[in-house]
């Protein structure tokens, strides 16, 4: 389990980056149309939306920068001394702070300018205010590009850190460059490092990871170490020294007896001493490496006793090995593993956690009842089966030999019986189904026989056949004969209570007092009526655009048969047996008695009203108002309901009316899809003053 995924950090835009971000999220997500027309309030809430939106949008891209990155004090110590080493501690603390005080900075700045802004007299006035509040905010964040910058490349190098657990399993590998280090862990893990015949090739830590006794093991290279003092050390050895310092694992020391690394065993054996102190509370295995170069029974006994010397007084084992032959890799390998195992085992049983689990078990130690010696028993059927040879291993004397019918015949099998079959045990050996399939015809052909796994009181009857008479009575009593008469005697009755059902329900509906040629002439018209109302539900699915009153019914042209045409209408009527004597008479009659048309409306208001001394202008306008005036009494007059004055619905007068109406139109623009500030359009303004006189080379967009 990977208890730090530094890859999930989000990428840190540059300065100039994050100020395009803020601003075009902020002119796509906010209104940008306003005129001055507008009441002050509603401008003064457009800019400070806008405002406030661009520093929300700065506080949570700010504050996402400044949660993803570790904090050093709340990760582990070998994450926080590696990063200290790797990017310096007060760098690092010193970009995050400067993001974080930027942020605090806009959201002071944010909350001054919204206050300015709550005071502004005219749309310019709280236009230049909302410019100049962005204007400072950008500037704010202009202003840390170099943490910007340096975020960014310490997110990148972040990515790449090997994603170890400090907490599970680990062997960790160190000593000189060179030494077989890397080569060691690709024997023992899936890991693939780099191996270069010079030092220092590998240049940072690598991961690998192994299982031992069914669990999973992590292994880490580290760079090479050389001896000298602490402060002297790079980058490249501090981390070693780091994750000797601060992880809890088996360190495997490297020893090159054969000194193709470039350093003496004496000079080995200087470092091994100076670095000891980093080796406490940790389980030590002392690995001399390359021994097919240089065999540890003939290196100088010199050096071997120096060797031999660091594992004296200290729980630290010598073992041996070779990269090149693979001699000693596995055993090296699970010697390291057994003892961090019981390290780590030892450690639980003295912590307080396994008092509680002793306390609840109990462990039972049998002993002997009596000296009788009593020996193994083996049935008698078991011992038959060995000495034939169909129980027991192969050393012990069981013949691995089968039936082979159904697969191909191979050599073996030719040499072993005839036709590539397997000779079986005497004949007694137990015949599957495959092997009687294929003796009785192959598939296809054999049919199983389930009567013989029948679970029966008497295993002889499984293949009885079945009795004709049983208990003194004959099974063919159990069969009635006639069934299938009674059967057919069943369904006429059935059939014929029906029929009585339907009769007494014709006997109760009442008399009709038409006549049959009434009868069928009503029910003509109710089929057509059925008929009428499916194609008038199949018409209402089609999209099709609905036709002008003014037209719908009318004739379009000469192949249409209009709806309304009056011999369609008397052929309609007459086909669903109406009477249309008249009818049409009536309709004509119908249309004249609705009052005379809006054009003679106003040709009577030209006659009955003095229009002298009126100019032109006037006299339009009044035949306008008298016209639409007698349009809306015909509206009214068939309309449900009148208007009512303003005070029946509330309203004061009829300013207080004309306001309603203008909200209630306003409103309406929420739901009815009409446009409104926030939609971006762009109109062309056709100034006079711009587009009037001759036009000369150069801009015209100022006087």
């Amino acid at each position: 389990m990977v208890v730090y995924n530094f890859k999930k950090i989000g990428p840190v835009p540059s300065a100039g980056d994050m100020v395009d971000i803020v601003l075009t999220r902020t002119q796509r997500k906010t209104p940008t149309v306003i005129h001055p027309g507008y009441k002050i309030s509603r401008i003064r809430s457009f800019y400070m939306r806008k405002v406030k939106f661009t520093q929300q949008t700065i506080q949570e891209r700010l504050g996402n920068i400044v949660e993803q990155f570790p904090r050093l004090n709340d990760i582990h110590p070998f994450y926080a001394d590696l990063m200290n080493i790797l990017y310096d501690r007060d760098h690092y603390k010193l970009a995050l702070g400067q993001i974080n005080t930027a942020k605090g900075l806009i959201d002071s700045l944010s909350r001054d300018y919204i206050r300015l802004l709550k005071y502004g007299d005219s749309l310019y006035r709280c236009k230049q205010l909302k410019r100049a509040a962005l204007g400072r905010m950008c500037t704010i964040l202009k202003r840390q590009k170099a943490a910007f910058a340096y975020l960014e490349e310490v997110r990148k190098h972040l990515s790449r850190l090997p994603a170890l657990d400090p907490h599970t399993r680990t062997l960790l590998v160190t000593g000189y460059p060179n030494v077989g280090k890397s080569s060691f862990m690709n024997k023992v893990t899936r890991a693939n490092v780099d191996v270069q015949p010079y030092a220092f090739t590998t240049k940072s830590l690598f991961v690998g990871h192994m299982d031992h006794r069914y669990l999973r093991w992590q292994v880490i290279d580290t760079p090479g170490i050389l001896d000298h003092p602490l402060d002297q050390r790079n980058t490249i050895e501090m981390q070693a020294i780091t994750a000797l310092a601060h992880l809890q694992c088996a360190v495997l020391y490297f020893v090159d007896a054969s000194e193709n690394c470039g350093y003496t065993v004496e000079q080995q054996c200087s470092l091994f001493k100076s670095i000891k102190p980093l080796f406490a509370n940790k389980q030590l295995v002392l690995v001399v490496n390359k021994v097919d170069a240089q065999p540890w029974e003939t290196l100088d006994p010199s050096k071997k006793s120096m060797i031999e010397a660091l594992t004296s007084g200290s729980d630290c084992t010598l073992m041996t090995m070779s990269n090149v032959t693979e001699q000693g890799v596995m055993e090296v390998k699970s010697c390291a593993c057994d003892k961090l195992l019981q390290a780590r085992v030892d450690a639980r049983v003295v912590g307080k956690k396994v008092d509680g689990v002793i306390n609840r078990l109990q462990v039972f130690h049998p002993e002997r009842r009596d000296g009788e010696e009593r020996e193994a028993y083996i049935p008698e059927s078991v011992e038959r089966a060995r000495r034939m040879g169909k129980v027991g291993g192969v050393g012990q004397g069981r013949k691995p030999k089968m039936s082979r019918k159904g697969y191909a015949v191979t050599k073996a099998d030719l040499e072993e019986g005839e036709e590539g079959d397997v000779n079986m045990a005497d004949g007694e050996a137990r015949k599957t189904e495959r092997d009687l399939m294929w003796e009785n015809g192959g598939p296809g052909v054999y049919s199983m026989d389930y009567r013989k796994n029948y679970d029966l009181p008497d295993p002889e009857h499984k293949f009885d056949a079945i009795p004709e008479i049983m208990d003194g009575k004959n099974i063919a009593d159990f069969i009635d004969p006639d069934i299938d008469a009674k059967l057919a005697a069943l369904e006429a009755e059935e059939d014929q209570r029906i029929a009585e059902l339907e009769a007494k329900r014709m006997a109760e509906e009442p008399e009709s007092d038409l006549d049959s040629e009434e009868e069928e002439t009503v029910a003509e018209i109710r089929s057509r009526k059925l008929a009428m109302r499916q194609e008038s539900r199949i018409n209402r699915k089609q999209n099709t655009p609905v036709m002008p009153r003014q037209v719908r019914g009318r004739r379009k042209d000469k192949h249409d048969k209009a709806a309304l045409d009056p011999k369609n209408i008397e052929e309609h009527l007459e086909s669903v047996g109406v009477e249309t004597k008249g009818i049409l008479a009536r309709g004509r009659k119908r249309d004249r008695s609705r009052g005379p048309k809006p054009a003679d409306v106003g040709t009577d208001m030209d006659t009955s009203v003095d229009t002298a001394g009126m100019s032109k202008g006037a006299v339009k306008k009044m035949k306008k108002e008298r016209a639409a005036s007698a349009k809306r009494e015909q509206s009214l007059a068939r309309s449900h309901s009148r208007p009512r004055e303003p005070s029946q619905v509330g309203l004061r007068d009829e300013d207080m009316a004309k306001k309603a109406t203008k909200k209630d139109m306003a409103a309406k623009r929420s739901w009815a899809g009409f446009s409104g500030e926030g939609d971006h359009r762009k109109t062309v303004h056709l100034v006079k003053w711009m587009n009037t006189g001759k036009k000369r080379n150069g801009t015209h967009n100022k006087r």
